[in-house]
Formats: structure tokens, sequence, C-alpha cells
């Protein structure tokens, strides 16, 4: 199975709270610009993060790639929340984009990749991270790289 790892693009600096920040200009082109590294790639589903700039980064990919299922949102996506737990819910061996925010993004995928979080992956807005295993389980995935736009 594949798993790519993508941080929403840039978002404004301030909003009534974090989760309705949107993203900027700047964000979307962005985001435009890492979506083209997914073309051709073989993903079954498009897993986002709850908060505006996540789903307005999922939703530029869909269309970008012409992707036709739903966007599925995952409230368990959100910035502060636990590797292992994003891991347990996660449950599948399809092909899947995640798109969510710092610092699960780098935590996740040290996780996935060495099975502690001590080295968070450095992931910029808009950051893309290609993994690759039999199963999304701690230590058993291999980085295959970061694109960062």
């Amino acid at each position: 199975m594949k798993l790519w790892i993508l941080r929403h693009g840039e978002a404004e600096g301030h909003a009534r709270t974090d989760a309705e920040r949107k993203l900027t200009e700047q964000g979307r082109a962005e985001v435009l610009r890492s979506a083209a590294h997914l073309i051709g790639q073989p993903i079954s589903a498009i897993i986002a993060s709850p908060y505006v700039r996540a789903q307005q980064t999922a939703h530029l990919v869909r269309e970008a790639l012409g992707f036709a299922p739903d966007i599925r949102t995952a409230p368990w996506l959100t910035p502060d929340c636990n590797p292992q737990q994003a891991l347990e819910k996660l449950d599948t061996d399809d092909n899947v984009l995640l798109v969510s925010h710092q610092p699960l993004v780098g935590s996740l995928i040290s996780f996935l990749q060495h099975g502690h979080q001590r080295q968070p992956s450095p992931m910029y807005t808009a950051s893309l991270a290609e993994l690759e295993g039999e199963f999304p389980l701690a230590g058993l995935m291999s980085l295959v790289g970061v694109k960062h736009p």
C-alpha cells in the first residue's frame, strides 16, 4: 500500500478560531504544485481534517486530479491528534491521501517510519510525503520521499 501525507497550504494568520483559518492565495498555489506530484497515482481515498484549510486543500487536490469519490472528513486528523490513535482509526490497506496539519503530519511520518516520534519529519505548508509498506503500522512503512512546493 501507499500512503501520502499532505500538510495543508499556507493559511491566514488569524481567524475567530484555529479551525476556521482559510488558505491564502499563496497557499492555494502551493497546494496545486503539490497536487501535480499526485497525478497518475493510485489514490483510492482522500481523508482530511475537518479544519477549513485542510478541507480547502483536499478539495483543490480532488479537483486537480479529477478524483471522483467524495472526500472523507476525519475528526481525528487535527493538529493535536496522537499519531498512534490516528493509525488505529485509519485501519485500511487502500492507497490513501491524508490531509492534515503540523505537528501531527511530522510525528505520524516518523511513527510510521521509525516506530517512534522522537524525530518528527519537517513538513512545510503543502509538503507531500509518500510512504509505502504492507500496512500502515508503526515502524513498518518506508519513506519514499518528501516533496516541498
